[in-house]
């Protein structure tokens, strides 16, 4: 089937609308005045919880252009830029991310944050003594880099977001609203977005309870279902996969790290665009993974490592190499086109350029093991296009 077919193949959320403002002006002209009714909203992004209204009438939004036109989407795989107390970048992270902002360029920039930016709680995960387990945080003005840097929305969706406990994970959310950055990833949270008139909806996902749950697929499902009535376009981050330089490859089934349930990439990527999602942007673990096509939307398994200042993370081999993912979508979520910039991290984890271009080697290589018929063909300046029809 061609890319075009398969488009055409999907039903659009947009039809949905039309018809529920069929439905508003037979309400308004008398008709089904006892219709039970129920509008989600999601305000400034910091909670998308439900807002009880009368069900039936869909949420008032801006029209999108006339003209169709694209919007561009840029993502990044894990960002952590030190270790408070003593595990900090130079002059206090400024310009930390200077040899990547331009790469960042789009019209929504959206990261990993795999870090809380906050004071010592009291509450972090990790004993004194502790030899195995890791726990990260920053200050909470370093969010001003992330703004400086061009990001405009971070996902906390992930199994750091609380390393600090609940006090941690919401000093992040108020460091990152007072320097005007969005979030999203909380329970049943829904962050919307216009986006040069487009209204585009971002739900985070992980396998931990203070997240959107990766593992219960049906719930998961009935998020995305809200989010595709709220706006034009859905994004989904998602922490999933097991972690390590060699878990390089995406193959069906459940993956297990250190005995927890990290989901299954491909069951829940797929069930997700089915249910409404328009792109799929995966991290968690630590290297960069293949990427494919599934009913003309693209999934993205794992952008891998962007950023572990003062080396949080380790940046040897691969567990270094990182990029930026940039997709333009049509209002109508249809594909207008992309790219893979290679990053690679310092020898103290700070995010650079990688002019070799390992990232995208590695990504075009386990793209064509992984997916040979669905994933997408990579040019050689990093340009990502659909498969060739079949």
């Amino acid at each position: 089937m061609s890319a075009p077919a398969r488009l055409r193949s999907r039903p659009r959320r947009r039809l949905t609308a039309a018809l529920g403002l069929l439905l508003v002006t037979l309400l308004a002209a008398g008709c089904g005045d006892d219709a039970p009714d129920a509008v989600w909203q999601s305000g400034s992004g910091s909670t998308g919880s439900a807002a009880p209204a009368k069900p039936g009438k869909p949420s008032a939004r801006p029209p999108t252009p006339a003209s169709g036109e694209a919007i561009s989407l840029a993502a990044t795989g894990d960002i952590i830029m030190g270790n408070a107390p003593s595990r900090l970048p130079a002059n206090g992270g400024k310009g930390f991310f200077d040899q990547v902002a331009g790469a960042l360029k789009a019209d929504l920039v959206m990261g990993n944050l795999e870090e809380p930016l906050t004071e010592d709680t009291g509450a972090g995960k990790c004993g004194a003594n502790t030899t195995s387990c890791f726990q990260f945080r920053a200050p909470p003005e370093y969010a001003a880099h992330l703004r400086e840097a061009g990001f405009e929305l971070l996902n906390q969706a992930n199994n750091h977001g609380y390393d600090y406990g609940p006090a941690g994970y919401e000093n992040t959310q108020r460091a990152l609203d007072e320097h005007g950055l969005k979030h999203t990833g909380a329970p049943d949270q829904i962050t919307v977005v216009d986006v040069e008139g487009v209204k585009v909806a971002v739900a985070g996902f992980s396998s931990y309870v203070w997240s959107n749950s990766l593992v219960d697929i049906d719930a998961a499902t009935k998020v995305i279902k809200k989010a595709a009535t709220m706006a034009d376009l859905v994004v989904v981050q998602v922490h999933m996969g097991a972690e390590g330089s060699e878990k390089t490859r995406v193959r069906p089934g459940t993956e297990m790290f250190l005995g927890e349930n990290r989901g299954d990439p491909m069951k829940f990527s797929h069930a997700m665009i089915d249910a409404g999602a328009d792109l799929v942007v995966g991290h968690g673990p630590h290297v960069l993974r293949g990427m494919e096509f599934y009913r003309g939307r693209l999934i993205a398994y794992s952008l891998g490592n962007f950023a572990g200042g003062a080396r949080s993370l380790n940046p040897t081999g691969r567990l270094g190499w990182g990029g930026v993912l940039k997709v333009s979508l049509r209002p109508d979520g249809s594909w207008a086109g992309g790219s893979f910039t290679s990053t690679r991290m310092s020898s103290v984890g700070r995010p650079g350029m990688d002019p070799d271009g390992q990232g995208l080697g590695l990504i075009r290589e386990v793209s064509g093991k992984d997916f040979p018929s669905t994933g997408p063909r990579f040019g050689a300046d990093g340009k990502i296009s659909p498969p060739a029809a079949g």
